[in-house]
């Protein structure tokens, strides 16, 4: 008996053992607790470290066999005590509150306009149009076209280097030439240019001057032009186009980030007021369906006929299939307003109704505006006339250059060389002296016609760019005009939709209480609403066409910058 009681004992510890272990095991350390579990076959011990599972001994496995056994079927220890499961397959203990707060890093509000909850703002969505738009950027890519022109332009300016070689090792004059230079065009016009030649073997008499000493011979010299190509060449002209062209980019770019804007805050717009006739067909959905019970009550007393308990639920439906249209529509909306509003990646963003504003903004009185002041400054912002003059400046260059080609073309050449080395026949030796030689070089042509067929060309453009300048003046003025009209009409028009709204308010509340005194009936109580409902769609349509022409106005004074 004391034999069997011993090993009792020594089972009854054992046990104990690994469900301590097993507990341990479950435990997982705090540094660990904010980071997912490892999936692998390795287990955390008393000490914090993580070890394989195959660690374990072997007995004490299978001395826990029984145990866990009885610890899965919910059953009890050696004292009859229940067990609770702690298996390391278990979740990590939950961190209260304040441990919560001091171990987790605070969360990083976002730049992004397409994050976060607020409110979506306009100026959120001009800010995502600005740096992310795709059209915006392919447009900005502009500029790196044009300075890739510029660059080639430049390239006319190169250092050239040349070379050639001529043998004739078989035939009655057995000789070989070898010449290597550089030549360097001038921005003032001409050119400079140097090199090397060596010319060694028989020459006829007649090309003497192609030998040389036994070292060779170096030469320099310089072409000047007089007359043509004097002030303005070819390689001048075009490096000149290319400079205009780089500032050319610029109002481009502008034009485009102006039209950008305008037609996403149209967009957006768009979309608050879809958000707003959701609203209105939530309210008119609402006022039947809290209608509807008390109308059930006054049915079942004999107050009511039961004729307007079922026109009150056909209106509940025909309501609810209008909300569903205006959800339709919101949901569009949103769609379309994604094509501006982008995440950090340049994904479209499509927001939900939480964040739509509960109103519009407040319009303002655009009357008070000086229309000659907004006129002064579209006429000095809009990029049409600065791209008009930058397109005017490049014609002048081609008109320089056609006048260019009416002057003859004069261009004196000067030039020195050295032959070293020994000469190549001592009898003549008439290579070893330095030699300087100077020539003109003149031709004209005399009909000219090239110079006045260019020059009439650019005459005539630069004709077309003068009344293309006069008439955007007269459409920027009108535009401005136009649209302040719009404006000053949609805000007058506005504060009439917001006054019959009121009205409309009133009357719906002193029939919903002749309603409720058994005064009125459901049919006019249906009517009144019905008119409310139309008088706050007719609002929110003017609140629209308002902040559109807004939008219009912004546009035509061109006061969005390209960043």
């Amino acid at each position: 008996m004391t034999k069997s009681w011993r090993i009792e004992k020594f089972i009854s510890c054992l046990s104990i053992l690994c469900f301590v272990l097993g507990c341990s095991s479950s435990r997982v350390p705090m540094a660990l607790e904010s980071r997912p579990q490892p999936t692998t076959n390795k287990e955390v011990a008393n000490d914090g470290k993580v070890r394989p599972r195959a660690a374990r001994s072997a007995g004490a496995n299978h001395a826990g066999q029984a145990l866990l056994s009885r610890l899965e079927s919910g059953g009890s220890d050696l004292n009859g005590s229940p067990i609770q499961v702690m298996s390391n397959e278990q979740p990590a203990p939950e961190l209260s509150a304040d441990s919560a707060q001091s171990e987790l890093p605070a969360p990083q509000e976002s730049d992004n306009p397409a994050a976060g909850r607020d409110p979506l703002e306009l100026e959120a969505v001009i800010n995502s149009v600005i740096e992310s738009y795709p059209l915006l950027r392919s447009a900005m890519l502009g500029r790196n076209i044009a300075q890739g022109d510029l660059l080639a332009a430049n390239g006319e300016f190169d250092l050239k280097l040349k070379g050639d070689t001529l043998n004739m090792p078989v035939g009655n004059y057995e000789n070989y030439r070898q010449f290597v230079g550089a030549e360097q065009p001038l921005y003032a016009g001409g050119s400079v240019f140097g090199g090397y030649r060596l010319g060694t073997g028989n020459f006829p008499i007649y090309y003497g001057e192609r030998a040389t000493n036994l070292g060779g011979e170096f030469k320099a010299g310089v072409l000047l032009p007089l007359a043509q190509n004097h002030t303005i060449d070819d390689r001048r002209a075009g490096l000149w186009r290319n400079q205009w062209e780089v500032q050319g980019v610029e109002p481009e770019i502008q034009a485009q980030l102006i039209e950008f804007i305008r037609v996403a805050s149209i967009t957006y717009w768009n979309w608050l007021a879809a958000g707003q006739n959701v609203q209105i067909a939530e309210d008119l959905l609402k006022n039947a369906t809290e209608r509807n019970d008390g109308l059930r009550i006054r049915v079942q007393k004999g107050d009511a006929p039961a004729i307007e308990l079922t026109d009150n639920e056909r209106l509940i439906v025909s309501r609810r299939t209008k909300l569903i249209d205006a959800q339709r529509k919101f949901r569009q909306s949103a769609v379309k307003l994604s094509l501006f509003l982008r995440d950090e990646s340049g994904e479209p963003v499509v927001i939900d109704q939480s964040r739509l504003p509960l109103e519009f903004p407040e319009a303002t009185d655009p009357s008070p505006r000086d229309l000659d002041t907004d006129i002064q400054s579209a006429i000095a912002n809009r990029p049409e006339l600065r791209a008009l003059a930058i397109f005017s400046e490049q014609l002048n260059i081609d008109l320089a250059a056609a006048n260019n080609l009416f002057l003859p073309q004069i261009d004196v050449v000067l030039a020195t060389s050295q032959d070293v080395g020994s000469p190549a026949d001592p009898k003549k030796n008439d290579k070893s002296q330095l030699e300087l030689e100077g020539g003109l070089v003149a031709s004209v042509p005399l009909q000219r016609r090239k110079a006045r067929g260019k020059f009439n060309a650019v005459e005539a453009k630069l004709a077309q760019v003068r009344a293309k300048t006069g008439f955007t003046q007269n459409k920027i003025v009108a535009e401005v005009q136009s649209t302040s009209a719009a404006l000053n009409a949609a805000f007058q028009q506005l504060a009439q939709a917001h006054r019959s709204l009121d009205l409309a308010r009133q009357m719906e509340a002193a029939e919903r209480r002749k309603f409720d005194l058994g005064d009125s009936n459901l049919l006019l109580v249906n009517i009144r609403e019905q008119a409310t409902a139309d008088a706050a769609s007719t609002e929110v349509d003017a609140r629209l066409n308002y902040f559109d022409a807004q939008a219009d106005y912004r546009a035509v004074l061109a006061t969005d910058v390209v960043p």
